[in-house]
């Protein structure tokens, strides 16, 4: 079984400050990561490796610097990365960076078949969770998102079975491979990375392709791929709160209090 799993170089966003004047994120000084969900993403692809066998190759769309996330995918037990690096693909939006992600994938596949890609449900610098299933529509693979179960794998008849976290129920679903799978939080704890697994994957050489190697049109790609764009960043700004006492037998006089503000708010009808 081989299974591919995509991970993200992003910023640490408890850190993160915006410039007022440029709108924009401070990026000096602030410290890059793993995206969180993606590291589950890569847990549960070596826990299928190690129930069932096979190969994981990480697989990271980024500048130079992101090759750091696919040395710590290679020290917790992925057998090959490969850093997709270009300034071509700079200033993607979630159109163009499916796009590339899925023509690499597609190249893997042809050297040795995919039989399932895992991908974090979404990231924490754009929360859109939309390259993973743009990656499953443009493969043709199986779509299975927010999933936090993995209950078996099927090689011989091909099939996958998991459960889905959905809004106030869960979801059963068989489904054939190769697949496409998003991972919730809550589906495993992701291990840590061994001194010996650390020394050996800073010691490896990772292949870069650029696009030169990947020869994908210009339009298709990085900013002029990309029909959307960010006009402007900025911290949401929020009113103070007012904190009601329903302590100390104060119960009823503060649901009172309560109810008095949702007339004054207009939530509830006074008549």
């Amino acid at each position: 079984m081989h299974i591919v799993v995509c991970v993200k170089m992003v910023p640490d966003t408890t850190l993160v400050q915006i410039d007022p004047k440029t709108n924009t994120l401070v990026r000096e000084g602030v410290p890059f990561i793993t995206n969180p969900f993606d590291t589950h993403a890569v847990e549960e692809a070596l826990r299928l490796k190690d129930r069932y066998g096979g190969k994981v190759t990480a697989l990271s769309m980024g500048p130079p610097a992101a090759e750091m996330v696919l040395r710590r995918a290679l020290a917790l037990g992925a057998d090959e990365a490969v850093l997709l690096s270009d300034r071509a693909f700079g200033g993607a939006d979630t159109l163009a960076t499916s796009k590339v992600l899925s023509e690499a994938i597609r190249r893997i596949h042809e050297n040795e078949p995919v039989d399932l890609v895992f991908c974090g449900l979404q990231t924490i610098d754009g929360d859109t969770a939309q390259v993973g299933p743009g990656v499953a529509c443009r493969l043709g693979f199986t779509q299975l998102t927010l999933v936090d179960h993995i209950y078996e794998v099927n090689q011989r008849e091909s099939y996958i079975e998991v459960r889905r976290k959905l809004e106030g129920a869960f979801e059963r679903v068989q489904a054939r491979m190769p697949a496409l799978i998003t991972t919730t939080r809550e589906i495993n704890t992701p291990r840590y990375p061994t001194v010996p697994g650390r020394l050996q994957a800073a010691s490896r050489a990772l292949p870069v392709w650029s696009n030169d190697v990947m020869k994908l049109e210009r339009a298709e790609i990085g900013l002029q791929g990309s029909p959307t764009n960010v006009r402007r960043i900025f911290a949401p700004q929020r009113e103070k709160g007012e904190i009601i006492n329903g302590l100390n037998g104060a119960h009823l006089t503060a649901a009172d209090c309560m109810l008095n503000k949702l007339y004054e708010w207009d939530i509830l009808n006074a008549d």
